[in-house]
């Protein structure tokens, strides 16, 4: 499995030392994901392991083990569970200072990951991810935070179907607002239907419409979904670049602050939205297909699903 996630299609892969680990195999676990890290090919991946939670007596050798015994360049981000107070993370962060101290790295050299797996840590977001200007990352961990609110949910980031709306969405938004306050990323927690790939997408694109990053996968078949989901669309990145373009000619050109485009007027509100999407196309490697110059901004969408349809009857005259 190690040796097979090297060439998966997602962004980031993190090795487990915490549920998925058997207590009695935990300290040879540590070798075996040092091992995979410092002789796998990861390519571009994020690198990342997840070490025991700071009140077990696994977490300070899970991180002066692998840590030191990696380091930058090979490992990227420690992953902490079950985050409850900011003393936890000062605790890791002291920890990861003195390993990187002790082997001449930069200090702040590994990034730390914060997941949020119960009511202490959901309560104190904000004290958590100022703790440590390490962390990368929040996320949301469904399963624990079930068992520890007394959800009747017995299927890790499922949906309650008798539940009239979405029964996590309090909690999604109060991890995206504190994440966003903080300035690193909201990443949604699994979904334990792996065969399930239609439920996937469901949960995703809730989480997605709020604003949430990324989704945890469990299985190669989630992959897709996920970068479908959360990434953004060839259409969706050219209607930012023609918003983008449109209110920078009102602008600069017509010295005004709000313009028509169509049947929606933009503003500097909507200059935001779209370059927020326009940078995450940029980050895809989307590029905009060209159209002349005379054709209104607002059309643009029109004109080039046109020129799709005029080329793609031509190839089937053609053949």
């Amino acid at each position: 499995m190690l040796t097979k996630a090297q060439y998966l299609g997602a962004d980031q892969v993190f090795l487990d030392l915490e549920d998925s680990v058997a207590p009695d195999v935990k300290p040879a676990a540590r070798d075996t994901v040092v091992q995979a890290l410092r002789s796998g090919d990861w390519g571009g991946k994020v690198r990342v392991v997840r070490v025991n939670d700071v009140s077990t007596r696994w977490c300070l050798d899970d991180l002066i083990h692998v840590v030191s015994h990696t380091g930058p360049g090979i490992l990227d981000c420690v992953m902490i569970p079950k985050v409850e107070d900011a003393a936890q993370v000062h605790f890791v962060d002291h920890v990861l200072r003195q390993v990187e101290l002790d082997n001449g790295w930069a200090v702040g050299s590994v990034g730390l990951e914060i997941q949020i797996e119960n009511a202490a840590g959901l309560t104190n977001a904000d004290e958590i991810l100022a703790a440590s200007d390490r962390v990368e990352t929040f996320i949301f961990g469904p399963g624990d935070m079930a068992a520890a609110l007394g959800m009747p949910s017995l299927t890790v980031g499922a949906i309650q179907s008798d539940y009239p709306g979405d029964h996590w969405h309090w909690v999604l938004m109060r991890i995206l607002v504190a994440a966003r306050f903080a300035g690193v990323q909201a990443i949604d927690g699994p979904y334990a239907q792996i065969r399930d790939v239609d439920g996937f997408r469901e949960v995703a694109t809730r989480s997605r419409l709020l604003g949430f990053d990324g989704k945890w996968v469990l299985h190669p078949g989630q992959i897709d979904a996920a970068n479908e989901v959360y990434g953004v669309s060839q259409e969706v990145y050219e209607r930012a670049e023609d918003i983008l373009a449109a209110y920078a000619d009102a602008t600069g050109q017509q010295k005004r602050g709000a313009v028509m485009f169509g049947d929606e007027m933009i503003d500097e509100a909507s200059r935001k939205m779209a370059a927020m999407n326009a940078e995450k196309g940029h980050a895809q490697g989307l590029e905009a297909r060209e159209v002349p110059d005379d054709v209104p901004f607002h059309e643009r969408a029109a004109w080039r699903a046109r020129s799709d349809g005029e080329g793609a009857a031509s190839r089937a005259e053609a053949g």
